[in-house]
């Protein structure tokens, strides 16, 4: 059997979870094409960011099982999981990962509504008379 390397990752509402297995690069995204899954090609870019910093395009097979939120906030999710695959794999890489800023978890997420108010923040026009 293959060693299976895992990592989570989050992003807004998303949570992805990514198994690494040696192999030549294939990379399912939810049993579909990476390039099917995620059309954009800044947004493939992006999530493939990881391997191509640490050099390790090509090298591992991807699974990922992403849920929840919308595309780029799955990007994001994907891309975390990735990176801490990746240190699983080689902790060295951390000294690569962290500058470029791959290894944080990104925390913003969507501000609550209010009560009294439209949206998180906008309010309906005021008027002085």
């Amino acid at each position: 059997m293959q060693v299976q390397y895992f990592g989570t990752g989050r992003r807004k509402k998303s949570v992805a979870r990514v198994i690494l297995t040696s192999g030549t690069g294939k990379f399912l995204v939810n049993g579909r094409e990476f390039e099917e899954y995620i059309p954009s090609p800044a947004t493939r870019l992006d999530v493939l960011q990881p391997l191509e910093i640490t050099e390790n395009d090509g090298k591992f097979d991807i699974e990922v099982n992403v849920f929840g939120g919308g595309l780029t906030g799955q990007a994001g999710a994907i891309r975390l999981g990735i990176s801490r695959a990746l240190l699983e794999v080689d902790p060295e890489l951390r000294k690569v990962l962290k500058p470029a800023g791959l290894i944080t978890r990104d925390a913003r997420v969507k501000e609550r509504k209010k009560y009294g108010l439209k949206k998180a923040r906008k309010a309906s026009q005021f008027s002085k008379r």
